[in-house]
Order: structure tokens, then C-alpha cells, then sequence
């Protein structure tokens, strides 16, 4: 009988098609304008860019205490048990038993009699793996666990990304207000020196009254700014964990923002990303539960056996062993294609992984351009802002200058101060978005898990 076992334990083969990695050409370089390196921003550690460090500390409590993130771990907690299942589900189960049990019998009413039993009892049973069909659950698990552990990690990229970007523009908003309240001192005083030349008869009423419009109009941007930084403190807080609550940042939120951009090669942005890695792992995963599928229309061969003692009477116990062996063949014979269906379905789960995970490759291809021109754009924008900003100034001093000598009207000079708050304003926003785009091409790359 053992020479049996080990003969199918030997024999067993494991049907079905193994899987491959589908062929997807990859482009050769990420982005033409950028020079093929090895070396990818990427590699360095999320602390490595964001060298902020209170932005830093926000990070490190978000990885620590973000429910997604909790969530995510208790998922994988749950898979790791299943997978754990699958793989034992390859070995003999052996369960034991003991008993005592009285059992009184009267057929036809006149012939009592009693009929003890006492019995222990170990019982083996296996269902051999003929045709693979356990190896191919135990695989299914076992890509679905790492599918779950890359799942993971991508939610970790992206949830250092939501913190860096929020950070960064809650910073945008407070130097935004100090530009607005700053904007609003001098208005101010614009309405008070206009309020002297009117009254004194040097200028007409007229551009008091400009004066102080230009001037609360200023005054209520302040209330929505302020609105948004409280919006952005909730949302924040709420990405690490917390309750809402104030957050402490920088005035100058530090960044690592190279000259030139190491990207990669499209090989590497292949393995760094954990959403290509688990789309990958989720398309092995419905490829073994083809193997399932297919082998689960042959037959099954289950092994049992049962070893131990049993006696009607205490005394006879221990001289009293039994045991029983038995192998059974299971196998559809007629099931109206239900088995032959099932694989069909299956196969078309896997053909919907395969495209799924194509297109999830093409995604990350897009993002990464994507970033590429946002960052090399943002930094264009940033620079022609930069003298715009400082031309802005030159002319609205000189507008002033030249309103106090009367040589021109305080429309002009109004129209001076506009063109230098927009300028401001659009300074800050441009040296905002620049980080942001260094937040987006970071994490299109792979970084930050």
C-alpha cells in the first residue's frame, strides 16, 4: 500500500499552463528629452527629497497610523491565513478520536441486549495531487498575498505623495496671506495718503474712493484664504490619522529639486512600481486559478486510513487493535458542461488580467511623461514669473513715484499695484507648483514607499 502512495505521490503531474509574464515592447528611453541613465530619482528615499523636517514627521506619522494603511495590514494578515490554508491543504490530515458509548438493542421486543463499545482511534485521510490541482490553489494563494503586500506599498507611495502635496500647498497658502495682509498694509496706506491730497485739494474724490475700494477688495480674500488653510489642516490630519487639528509647517518648506532629472530606464520603472508589480502578481494569481479550474474536471484520488483500539469491554481493550484502510476515485462523469464552464470563465478572468495589466504598464508610462513635462514646465513658469515679479515691482514704485509728483493719475498707479499682487500671488503659486510636480514625478517614478 505505501509503495502505492509514493508511486502516485511520484507520478503526479501538475496540468495546466504555466504562467509568463505577457510581452509588452517598451518604449527605449522615458521620455525623449531626458538622457538614458540607470540611476532614477526614484532610488533615493522619500527624506532624501523632502527635506523638510516637519513634513518628514507628518510622513512618518502617516505610515504609522493611517487607517488605509491599517487596513492594508490587516488584509494581508487575512491573506497570509488563506495562503497558509492552501498550503496545507497539500499534506495528510490526521485527526484522532476516543469514545464510550452504550448502546441497547431490542429487535421485535423480546430479545434485549447491550452492546458496548469503547474505541481510540487515529484517522488519516489525503487527497492526493494528481493532476495539480492543489499546487495550483497553493500558487493562487501565494500571488495573492504579494499582490496584497504590493497593494500595500503603492498605497504608502501614494499617501506620501497626498502629505508632501497637501504640505506644500497649505505653505503655498500661508505665504499667499502674508502676501495678501502685506498687499492690505499698503492699501491702507494708499487710502489714507489719498484721503490727505483729497482733502487738501490736491486730487478729487474720486480716487479716495478707488482708494478704498481697491482696498476691501483686498480685505476679503483674507477670509477665503484663511477658510482654505483650515480645509487643508482637516484634510492633512485626517491623511495621518488624526483628529483635525492645527498643523505646525515652515515657512519655507525645504525640497530636493535637481537641475537636471535622472529618470531611469523603462526596465527599472517596470520593477520599482508596486501597482505594476501587484497587477502582475493579481494576472499569476488568475492564471493559477485556471490550473484550478482545469484540473478540477479530472478525478480525485483520496487515501484513508484509521488506526487504533476498540473493544466492547474495558478489560479486552488494550489487546483489541483495529485499523482500516480504503482509497477512493471521484470523478465527473456527467455534470452538463458546468466544470468545462467554469474553466472558460476562468480563462476569460485571465484574459481581463492581461489587459488589466497592460493597462496599468501604458498608465505608469503616461504618468511619468506626464510628470516629466509638468516638472521641466513648472520650472519655465517659475522663471518668467520670477521677472515678472521683479519688473512688476520696478513699475509699481515708479508709478508711485511718479503719482506723488503728479505726473500721473492713481489710476495708473492702482493698475501698477495689480500687476505687482498678481505678480506676487502668481510667484507663489509657481514656486508651489514646481514642488508639486517634483511631488508627481517622484511618485510616477516609483518613489516613495
Amino acid at each position: 500500500m505505501m509503495s502505492l502512495v509514493l508511486a502516485l505521490v511520484a507520478g503526479s503531474c501538475k496540468l495546466g499552463q504555466k504562467y509568463v509574464r505577457p510581452d509588452m515592447p517598451l518604449p527605449a528611453t522615458l521620455d525623449a528629452g531626458v538622457p538614458t541613465d540607470t540611476f532614477s530619482i526614484a532610488d533615493l528615499g522619500w527624506w532624501d527629497i523632502y527635506t523638510d523636517t516637519i513634513l518628514q514627521r507628518l510622513i512618518k506619522q502617516t505610515v504609522e497610523h493611517n487607517k488605509d494603511l491599517r487596513i492594508a495590514d490587516a488584509r494581508i494578515k487575512e491573506l497570509a491565513a488563506r495562503k497558509r490554508v492552501a498550503f496545507a491543504n497539500l499534506f495528510p490530515e490526521v485527526s484522532g478520536s476516543a469514545y464510550v458509548q452504550k448502546e441497547g438493542l431490542n429487535y421485535g421486543g423480546d430479545s434485549y441486549k447491550n452492546d458496548p463499545e469503547n474505541g481510540l482511534k487515529a484517522s488519516l485521510s489525503w487527497e492526493i495531487d494528481l493532476w495539480g490541482n492543489k499546487r495550483w490553489a497553493d500558487e493562487q494563494g501565494r500571488a495573492q498575498l504579494m499582490e496584497g503586500v504590493e497593494n500595500r506599498r503603492a498605497l504608502v507611495m501614494s499617501l506620501v505623495a497626498q502629505v508632501a502635496q497637501a504640505y506644500y500647498e497649505l505653505v503655498a497658502l500661508d505665504n499667499e496671506l502674508a502676501i495678501v495682509r502685506q498687499t492690505l498694509d499698503a492699501r491702507k496706506e494708499s487710502v489714507r495718503l489719498a484721503k490727505l491730497r483729497f482733502e487738501g485739494g490736491l486730487t478729487s474724490e474720486t480716487a479716495y474712493q478707488q482708494a478704498r475700494v481697491e482696498y476691501a477688495r483686498t480685505a476679503t480674500r483674507i477670509p477665503v484664504i484663511e477658510r482654505d488653510i483650515s480645509l487643508m489642516e482637516n484634510e492633512i490630519s485626517f491623511i495621518a490619522g488624526e483628529f483635525p487639528s492645527s498643523i505646525v509647517r515652515s515657512s519655507q518648506a525645504g525640497m530636493r529639486l535637481p537641475g537636471e532629472i535622472p529618470v531611469g530606464i523603462p526596465s527599472t520603472l517596470m520593477e520599482r512600481r508596486p501597482d505594476i508589480r501587484a497587477a502582475e502578481q493579481g494576472l499569476i494569481a488568475a492564471n493559477a486559478a485556471v490550473g484550478v479550474a482545469y484540473t478540477n474536471r479530472f478525478p480525485r484520488l483520496t487515501l484513508t486510513g484509521t488506526l487504533g483500539l476498540e473493544s466492547d469491554e474495558f478489560s479486552d481493550f488494550l489487546k483489541s487493535p483495529m485499523h482500516f484502510l480504503s482509497a477512493g476515485l471521484l470523478g465527473p462523469i456527467f455534470d452538463m458542461g458546468r466544470r468545462q464552464g467554469a474553466y472558460r470563465a476562468q480563462q476569460a478572468v485571465y484574459e481581463q488580467e492581461c489587459l488589466a495589466y497592460e493597462k496599468v504598464v501604458l498608465n505608469a508610462f503616461r504618468e511619468v511623461r506626464d510628470a516629466i513635462v509638468s516638472y521641466n514646465k513648472a520650472q519655465e513658469i517659475y522663471r518668467s514669473i520670477e521677472e515678472l515679479e521683479r519688473s512688476s515691482k520696478t513699475n509699481m514704485e515708479l508709478a508711485q513715484l511718479q503719482y506723488i509728483n503728479g505726473v500721473i493719475g492713481y489710476i495708473d498707479v492702482l493698475d501698477a499695484q495689480r500687476s505687482y499682487f498678481d505678480a506676487q500671488v502668481g510667484l507663489s503659486n509657481a514656486a508651489r507648483d514646481r514642488r508639486l510636480a517634483m511631488v508627481q514625478l517622484y511618485k510616477a517614478l516609483g518613489g516613495g514607499y
